[in-house]
């Protein structure tokens, strides 16, 4: 019998499925453009889906170089990170459940709960700040070329409230230990099953290995390098997809308008950022002198790859982690059904989102932004 979570998520998947490719563009008059396709150019596409792939190897990479040694090989966290980013493509709640997941697989391949929890936190929100700052960059180049957007205040706005929140979460862990304790031992007492000491002592050890981190510069420039390298490779997938259908678009403007649509999608209305990545993208291309034909189209195509793609391989990587090979069928399935449930934040992965998301242990933080969302 299929878990009840698991069932409601599938049809979730699907309408939403539905709706993406088959409602979507037709609001959009996009049926009425579809003759671009017949001129689509095959080596753009691939090129694509390439540097799609490129951008989940260099995400899997970031997060090997934040884990200690004995971590696992690179293909095993590719595969860890594939399957948080499947769950977090079809559940709502933000990071949440590709935490919680990300985490399980994580300890259950012999990595301690407090470096997991470390690496996750870090991973998501260190590679949100990268993408803040190479968007601030970008939008400083791209106003003397395209000339200033009013939607520039608000992103710059959020872009500052963001980084201030990881400030203040960073200053929480490594110098104000004592209110971020007050604050998860306040949260423990009010969550029915939750132990107190037990989170206590899982935030004097993230506070440990944080200094630890920023002491180490070396390892500080290559997650910084990889987590650029995660956005740019997006960003040039998107690219790759609107010269398919035959525009070439300014990088610098691009990337601005990539970077706003992902900030945007980083609100936790749905997962993956799934319908406003997609309305917010083709908008700020055509601001960009994109015409919205090709705009639309290459949007759609790109989150094919960006969005859609990842969950059956996410799903397929779950269980090769999950049942390893030589498992009969029947394991394979019962791996399957486990999978969304082991994506729900219980005790041992409620400490990373709580942690992320509650900087100075006072005020809660955004839901930041994550590579493939």
């Amino acid at each position: 019998m299929v878990p009840a979570p698991l069932r409601h998520s599938f049809v979730i998947f699907v309408v939403l499925l539905l709706l993406e490719y088959l409602v979507v563009p037709e609001l959009v008059g996009a049926s009425r453009h579809l003759s671009l396709l017949t001129h689509i150019r095959i080596g753009w596409v691939v090129a694509g889906f390439l540097l799609e792939a490129a951008s989940l190897v260099c995400y899997a990479l970031l997060s090997r170089a934040l884990l200690p040694g004995g971590r696992p090989g690179l293909w095993k966290i590719l595969r860890i990170d594939l399957s948080g980013l499947a769950v977090s493509h079809v559940l709502p709640g933000g990071s949440a459940p590709s935490a919680g997941l990300g985490y399980r697989l994580l300890t259950a391949n012999g990595v301690p709960g407090a470096d997991a929890g470390l690496a996750m936190a870090t991973q998501g929100i260190g590679s949100a700040v990268v993408l803040n700052v190479m968007l601030w960059c970008a939008l400083v180049v791209s106003i003397p070329i395209a000339g200033f957007h009013p939607i520039y205040v608000v992103v710059a706005l959020v872009g500052m409230l963001a980084l201030l929140a990881v400030a203040a979460l960073a200053w929480s862990l490594t110098h104000g230990e004592a209110g971020a304790v007050r604050f998860v031992r306040g949260v423990a007492e009010r969550i029915p099953r939750l132990q107190p000491d037990r989170l206590e002592r899982l935030v004097r050890q993230l506070g440990t290995s944080l200094r630890g981190l920023a002491a180490d510069r070396e390892l500080v420039r290559r997650a910084v390098g990889w987590a650029a390298l995660n956005w740019l490779f997006d960003a040039a997938s998107l690219w790759s997809m609107v010269a398919a259908f035959g525009t070439y678009v300014d990088p610098v403007e691009l990337f601005a308008a990539y970077g706003i649509a992902n900030v945007i999608g980083a609100l936790p209305i749905t997962p993956g950022g799934l319908g406003t990545i997609d309305a917010a993208a083709p908008a700020l291309l055509v601001s960009f002198g994109v015409t919205r034909s090709p705009a639309t189209l290459a949007v759609l195509a790109w989150r094919l790859f960006n969005f859609w793609l990842p969950i059956p391989i996410g799903a397929a990587a779950y269980v090769s982690l999950r049942a390893p090979r030589g498992s009969s069928l029947a394991a394979r399935r019962r791996a399957l059904r486990r999978m969304a449930s082991e994506a729900t934040p219980t005790e041992e992965t409620l400490p990373v989102p709580v942690i992320a998301a509650a900087p100075g242990g006072t005020q809660e933080g955004p839901d930041l932004p994550r590579s493939g969302s």
